[in-house]
């Protein structure tokens, strides 16, 4: 008998949650960092050590897969661990086409240790595919995008850049932190692998740190960056793995919410005298607003907006929020605001102006009296 096709959010509330002999339905959690094995290493229960598998993080990882469509996933202490050991994986000489809104974590790191790992880069409008293609380069390897972008709300066209990607023999990375899979699954649309920060809203409650890596096939990146993890020790903790898949249970729901609030303060702060621009996808007028009605389902919570008169006028905005909090990351049941120069001040040519915000799940009424009154 074939199983029925079962939709995103029935995938997300069961992935993981496999019962085990005791019949729990919250997935277990197991510290242990060794495991038992045979007299001459045979491993009779499947584990070795913490920094090489557990079963906690085996259970994201499969649930990962699953809501991501992806053949296999590897999870790491952080979503910037997960990058640099992909980046890791590229062989000496290779090229590397980066976005031009690239998230500052990555631009802070990408001169610093590229060099040293003899790979070479550069920074493309993603968003233009004309750009994109004239950047390639024989030895180009990656194209790596990120969309929304991080803090300019940039949106790349996933179908496109993996067309240019595949056509030049190289892979294609999609940075989709922002939209989860609830909102995008760029591997539905050609890419290669996928990249997140689970500590955003995978976690969903500012209360863990973590990254990971979906995998369209389960090929020979896969195995590079699996060793690379193992022998560098970057892998995620098990309560950490744990309390993502926790959020994971709530995630399409969270997004529904998060997107809703969004929209309704995106359009509020477009009509409001103050601000100069606001960066969302859900507001018509948005440049990539077609490409993300094509290719997500919901626009997300996160958006970014430039006040009008300068970086002084930005900060004594936020100085007078009173429900959104002052502080960085993103994708918890809080509001955040931030300014984003301040907070990303390493990372490209970010507007002095510009306030990013993370819309959290209070009243959406609330939340716009909050800004309104702020940027009195």
């Amino acid at each position: 008998m074939e199983k029925p096709e079962v939709r995103f959010e029935t995938i997300a509330t069961h992935a993981g949650a496999e019962r085990d002999d005791t019949g729990a339905i919250t997935p277990p959690l197991h510290l242990s960092v060794n495991y038992e094995h045979g007299p001459s290493g045979e491993r009779p229960h499947g584990y070795l050590y913490a920094r090489i598998d557990n079963p906690t993080q085996h259970r994201l990882e499969k649930a990962l897969s699953a809501i991501e469509g992806g053949e296999a996933a590897l999870v790491f202490a952080s979503g910037v661990a997960a990058g640099a050991a992909y980046l890791q994986s590229l062989p000496p000489g290779s090229h590397i086409l980066f976005p031009d809104d690239l998230f500052y974590g990555f631009h802070a790191l990408v001169p610093v240790f590229l060099p040293r790992w003899s790979i070479f880069w550069s920074f493309v409008d993603m968003t233009n595919l004309t750009a994109v293609r004239s950047a390639l380069r024989p030895e180009t390897r990656l194209l790596w995008a990120e969309t929304p972008s991080n803090p300019l709300m940039k949106v790349s066209d996933i179908q496109g850049l993996a067309k240019v990607a595949h056509a030049a023999g190289a892979r294609l990375i999609v940075d989709a932190t922002f939209p989860t899979p609830a909102l995008l699954r760029p591997l539905a649309l050609g890419a290669d692998v996928t990249i997140h920060s689970t500590t955003k809203y995978r976690g969903g409650h500012s209360d863990v740190q973590g990254g990971a890596l979906v995998f369209a096939h389960k090929e020979d990146s896969y195995t590079q960056v699996h060793q690379i993890r193992t022998l560098l020790g970057s892998v995620a903790a098990p309560f950490a793995s744990w309390l993502v898949l926790r959020g994971l249970r709530t995630l399409a729901a969270r997004m529904r919410m998060h997107s809703a609030n969004a929209q309704r303060i995106a359009e509020a702060l477009a009509a409001h005298p103050r601000v100069a621009e606001v960066c969302y996808p859900g507001l018509s007028n948005h440049e990539g607003h077609a490409t993300a009605a094509k290719q997500m389902s919901g626009f997300g919570g996160m958006l970014s907006f430039r006040v009008k008169g300068g970086r002084t006028s930005a900060i004594s905005a936020a100085s007078r929020v009173r429900l959104f909090i002052n502080a960085g990351s993103l994708g918890g049941p809080e509001s955040l605001i931030h300014h984003a120069v301040s907070f990303m001040h390493p990372a490209g040519t970010i507007p002095d102006d510009l306030l990013r915000l993370s819309v959290g799940l209070e009243h959406a009424e609330d939340l716009v009296a909050d800004l309104e009154n702020a940027l009195k």
